[in-house]
């Protein structure tokens, strides 16, 4: 079996809209940037921004542009430095901040010059899949940039990204209960009869047996986190696993990300601003890593979700293409998902009751992302796609996350949508929901 790009839905895609939108995306998150803040700080989390802009040109370009197969030496670049300053692959982590890079308006230039002639050719090349399953990728590719904008400009104390986005939903309730998951048969993994782009490692559906199992309705709270932190969470050997452990006394970790204690009450930094976590007491936990979702789930005397229950709980075992019943429409709007940037951070659990499964699972798409029980690893007959790099290379050491956060594109996302990173990761928007341990 080998790669094909041929996927029917792949024709009708707005491919040309979509490139553009993104684009407009990459530009308003950091369009208020300028002079050292483009370079940032130096940390291993974290790319300069004025390198990652760069990148997502030569990215496109590579593939769009430039890529002429397995075995054909790519064309040269618009811009010659290109593959000596953004391949990824090939430029250690720890450089990127010490290459010769070109100014803002000069790395805007080439970026616009690559975009502009990938939509020329997709206009003129209709009927080249090739091209526009590889246009689709970039199109992902910049997407997933635009979030890791996001954490970025978390990181380094930015402002909240000027997108125009909308304050916190008002709605501040609990959700709380389990709700009962029916097990049995279930194939894990995207069908080979779909007719959409999906990633390497969500190939293919493959059949396992999931028990019947409790889920919680909605993702661990602020609040239901701050009691583990009362209860001396960070303190407490006998809810850490040996790594986490291990993580927790290397790095001095007293308290949750971006918390901090004043007169007794916890604040919590969300991008530059201070608030209080009374105004976010029923928001879902975010900025938490899976050392910290696995200990909590020891004091709470619950466990993480596999990614087979997680998947199954959105799904169904009919395999749906979204959480919520109706399986004609992308999220829309927050009263299902909170995706797109549309709130400037994770909401209540109470909120996007629309999106809600049969069973009454709530949020499982958008808010935060969910940690879960698995390590990320290749599914059976595993082949990877042209892009060598995207999931092969974190087998073994990532754990697997599901179900988008705030600052997601719906479009990314379905089911069987797999997100990876190492358990000690932090600064990823990510929270979790737990599960009932077995009788």
């Amino acid at each position: 079996e080998t790669f094909s790009p041929v996927m029917i839905e792949t024709q009708f895609l707005p491919l040309h809209d979509w490139l553009l939108d993104t684009r407009r995306r990459s530009n308003g998150l950091y369009a208020d940037l300028s002079g050292d803040q483009l370079l940032g700080s130096q940390l291993m989390v974290v790319n300069p921004p004025l390198w990652e802009i760069g990148h997502i040109a030569w990215f496109q370009e590579f593939w769009c542009l430039r890529h002429g197969g397995a075995d054909v030496a790519p064309l040269p670049s618009l811009f010659a430095q290109a593959d000596r300053l953004y391949d990824s692959a090939a430029i250690p982590h720890e450089t990127r901040w010490n290459l010769p890079l070109p100014n803002l308006a000069e790395t805007r230039g080439y970026a616009q010059q690559v975009l502009e002639q990938v939509l020329e050719r997709v206009a003129r090349e209709p009927e080249n899949l090739a091209l526009r399953y590889f246009a689709e990728l970039a199109v992902y590719h910049e997407d997933m940039h635009g979030e890791a904008f996001f954490y970025t400009r978390q990181t380094l104390s930015y402002t909240t990204p000027s997108l125009g986005v909308k304050v916190l939903s008002p709605v501040n309730l609990p959700w709380r209960g389990d709700a009962n998951i029916r097990g049995g048969r279930f194939l894990l993994g995207a069908l080979q009869t779909t007719a959409k782009f999906v990633f390497d490692n969500e190939k293919w559906a493959h059949e396992i047996r999931v028990p019947d199992f409790a889920m919680g309705k909605a993702a661990v709270t602020y609040t239901e986190f701050s009691e583990f932190v009362a209860a001396g969470g960070y303190d407490r050997r006998e809810w850490w696993c040996e790594a986490g452990w291990i993580w927790l006394k290397q790095n001095n970790i007293k308290q949750p990300a971006y918390w901090q204690l004043r007169d007794g009450e916890w604040w919590l930094r969300e991008f530059d601003t201070w608030v209080s976590l009374l105004d976010r007491q029923h928001a879902a936990m975010c900025y938490v890593n899976w050392f910290e979702a696995d200990a909590y789930c020891r004091f709470a005397k619950r466990r993480l979700p596999t990614e087979a229950e997680w998947e199954l709980a959105a799904g169904g075992v009919e395999k749906r293409d979204y959480p919520w019943i109706e399986n004609d429409a992308m999220p829309g709007a927050a009263s299902r998902a909170n995706l797109d940037g549309i709130m400037a951070g994770s909401q209540a659990v109470s909120a996007s009751p629309d999106g809600d499964t049969p069973e009454g699972v709530r949020q499982l798409w958008g808010n935060v992302w969910e940690w879960t029980a698995s390590d990320f690893a290749a599914y059976p007959g595993f082949l990877r796609d042209p892009y060598k790099e995207y999931s092969e290379p974190w087998f073994g050491d990532h754990k697997v996350l599901r179900g988008g956060c705030f600052a997601t594109r719906a479009r990314l996302l379905r089911n069987t949508w797999r997100n990876f990173y190492t358990p000690d990761r932090r600064d990823i928007f990510a929270g979790f929901r737990t599960c009932a341990l077995a009788d």
